[in-house]
């Protein structure tokens, strides 16, 4: 573990990744005490342009969209980092029970897997969410949880299923160790590159979930998050109107958020496995054209 922290505070990427999600969380945590305005109050005109009274402009209604921004953040991130930690936690224990035991477990819980993975994700949430009404944020990450847990479980046991024959593991049973242990200690710290990948893709693919259900209409219409904000901007005809700050401002805060996270997930895969590493892959593509190159020119 300490080697793997170590390896990845040496990657310029992760610093920047992490740099963006922590501003973030702040800015999450900071809402009522940097907004500017109520998220729901009406405030300016309709569709009044960005200024230095409002910085990113007004909705259709005239409520702040700087404010409805900073709210809407505490809302997405919630359900993101919160969706994201149960999806992985869920994929984390079925894919480790099952790699471990083997046998009739192994089969019961692979033929769930396969099970939930060949139901269309988007759709099943779509359904699920309509047949909910105005879905909440419990019951965002409830539908999230339920339905996006099997690809980290299949990563999880494929890893495991190699883990559970290494000298270590064996050596450790012979011993006398207790499962709890040779699982808790022997196998899962080996794992920590994987977990860490599938909670940053559990927690973009939530975000991107999340928004993907409001901006459709699914969640709660007295809530503010970006895809609601999205969702209004739709109504509103921003586009059409000239407002193309009641677009922008969401779709901003989505991407840059996606980016903070991508950088961190691309660190952990090039930790996980060298061969990613773009740089000094880079570097030995350039030198060996420069080889040929000087060997082809004439004497």
């Amino acid at each position: 573990m300490t080697r793997l922290l170590h390896a990845l505070w040496r990657q310029k990427k992760v610093t920047i990744g992490i740099a963006i999600v922590l501003a973030f969380i702040v800015i999450a945590l900071a809402a009522p005490v940097i907004a500017p305005y109520d998220p729901l109050a009406r405030v300016g005109r309709p569709h009044e342009a960005p200024s230095a009274e409002h910085w990113l402009g007004t909705t259709r209604v005239g409520r702040d969209m700087l404010s409805q921004m900073i709210w809407g953040t505490r809302t997405s991130l919630f359900v993101g980092l919160i969706g994201g930690l149960v999806i992985t936690v869920l994929g984390t224990v079925v894919g480790l029970i099952g790699g471990y035991r083997g046998g009739k477990v192994d089969d019961v819980l692979d033929l769930a897997t396969n099970v939930v993975l060949v139901i269309p994700n988007l759709p099943l949430l779509i359904v699920l969410a309509a047949f909910i009404g105005n879905a909440g944020i419990g019951a965002i990450v409830a539908i999230l949880a339920l339905t996006s847990w099997p690809w980290g479980a299949r990563v999880t046991r494929a890893q495991t299923l190699t883990l559970r024959h290494r000298e270590f593991v064996l050596a450790a049973r012979l011993v006398g160790e207790p499962t709890w242990r040779v699982v808790g200690v022997e196998i899962l710290p080996n794992l920590a590159s994987i977990i860490g990948i599938n909670l940053v893709g559990s927690i973009i693919y939530a975000v991107i979930a999340q928004v993907t259900l409001e901006y459709l209409g699914f969640g709660d219409p007295l809530s503010v998050s970006w895809g609601r904000m999205l969702y209004n901007a739709q109504n509103a005809s921003a586009i059409t109107v000239g407002a193309w700050w009641d677009i922008l401002t969401p779709c901003a805060a989505i991407a840059l958020l996606g980016l903070g996270l991508a950088l961190i997930n691309f660190t952990l895969d090039e930790v996980a496995n060298p061969q990613l590493r773009s740089g000094p892959a880079l570097t030995r593509w350039l030198r060996l054209v420069d080889r040929r190159r000087r060997e082809r020119k004439p004497a």
